[in-house]
């Protein structure tokens, strides 16, 4: 497997994804931090700019980011002679699926642990303010947790369709994610895919609001409560997912155009 991961980043040179997953991140941070500059350090400043950053990131780049990612890994290998080189290599299907798929993962990982650690490093050094890095810890692992099935979705949709319909289905993953984010989403969130990743991200910052809120002794229960709910869901996604996309995987002979 390692053979097959060093073999797709050796295939990310010199093409857009490596901007995608180092830059993105950086971009997006200087927004946030404009946009908090702004609006001057207060009391309220560890709250906004922990909902703005999760919130953002999670409706925003993580859906279009997912799409965008599973699409260019496999829009390569179409590039590549009409998938020649996957239809003739002698590495099982299995690892070839999955090398894309763990590869899409870390990708994803690195981007987010970049744009969190940015973000900590701008607010401090440009407003003064520090972050609770426990809570943005337990945001971030969530957050990439929740994005796996997204990825798989993505790139499922990749290998059969072709890197439109992923960009395709992750824009309207953005919609639903914005109204997910919202209170529409209360009661049907579990079982939308891309409100996971807002969903869980949010809830270790729940304590920061500190007003309207559950007694003290009972907020925990209710916040891993949801949290065991979602990861469940994701789980269960990621599983159906990921092993019908192996099994659909095998017996692939390319795109239709090309049979």
């Amino acid at each position: 497997m390692m053979r097959v991961l060093s073999s797709e980043w050796l295939k990310t040179k010199r093409s857009a994804i490596r901007g995608i997953v180092f830059f993105i991140p950086l971009l997006f941070d200087a927004a946030i931090i404009w946009y908090i500059s702004s609006r001057g350090v207060s009391d309220n400043t560890q709250l906004l700019a922990f909902r703005m950053f999760f919130e953002a990131w999670t409706t925003s780049v993580v859906p279009i980011g997912t799409g965008i990612l599973s699409g260019f890994l496999i829009h390569q290998e179409e590039l590549a002679g009409s998938f020649d080189g996957i239809l003739s290599s002698k590495v099982s299907r299995n690892k070839l699926y999955l090398g894309k798929f763990i590869f899409s993962v870390i990708l994803m990982t690195i981007s987010t642990a970049i744009a969190v650690t940015v973000f900590a490093a701008e607010l401090k050094l440009i407003l003064g303010f520090s972050i609770v890095w426990s809570i943005y810890l337990k945001s971030a692992i969530l957050t990439i947790t929740a994005t796996i099935p997204l990825l798989a979705i993505c790139m499922w949709v990749s290998w059969a369709w072709g890197m439109g319909a992923s960009i395709g289905i992750s824009i309207g993953g953005l919609l639903l994610a914005a109204l997910m984010a919202t209170g529409l989403g209360d009661k049907v969130w579990q079982f939308i895919p891309w409100a996971w990743p807002v969903r869980l991200a949010e809830l270790p910052g729940v304590p920061l609001a500190r007003a309207s809120l559950p007694p003290a002794d009972i907020l925990p229960g209710l916040i891993n409560r949801q949290i065991a709910m979602g990861l469940l869901a994701s789980g269960i996604c990621l599983a159906a997912v990921l092993i019908g996309g192996i099994i659909w995987f095998k017996h692939w002979e390319g795109r239709r155009y090309y049979e």
